[in-house]
This record gives structure tokens, C-alpha cells and sequence, in this order.
């Protein structure tokens, strides 16, 4: 069987990444803000689907980070029932 090779990936790196994201979302903000009078119905539609993907984004790194967390937790609880 050939071997799966999975990507891997660093807590700090998708956290630049989220950052990153989450700074061009404010930027579209700014830019839709700025020019009331230019924005369109599909400009706002765009904005508020980013604005959503953000937020799932952080809600599932901050999944991530809780189940790491319970982890830990179990761990710890292990050895001190041993």
C-alpha cells in the first residue's frame, strides 16, 4: 500500500493566515464604507460571504484549540490517576 502524505501545518502559520484573512476582510470593509455611494447590492453579497467565511474560520480554530485543550486536560488527569 503506497503511503498517504498529509500536509502538515503550524499553529502559528494558520494563525498568520487567519490574520491575513481577517485583514483583507477589514480592508474590503473600509473600501465599501468609504465609497457608500459606489457600492453595489453583489459588493455588499461578496463582503458579508467574507465576513462569514472569517468567522467560521475563527470559530474552528477555536474548536481546534479546545479539543487540544481537553486533550491535555485527559492527559494530565492520566497521570495523576496512575
Amino acid at each position: 500500500m503506497g503511503e498517504t502524505n498529509f500536509g502538515t501545518i503550524t499553529f502559528n502559520t494558520l494563525i498568520a493566515k487567519y490574520i491575513k484573512m481577517q485583514s483583507a476582510v477589514t480592508s474590503m470593509v473600509r473600501s465599501v464604507a468609504s465609497r457608500m455611494s459606489s457600492a453595489t447590492p453583489g459588493k455588499f453579497l461578496l463582503l458579508q460571504f467574507a465576513m462569514a467565511q472569517v468567522a467560521q474560520i475563527g470559530e474552528s480554530i477555536s474548536n481546534l484549540l479546545s479539543q487540544v485543550n481537553t486533550v491535555v486536560s485527559h492527559a494530565i488527569q492520566n497521570q495523576k490517576t496512575q
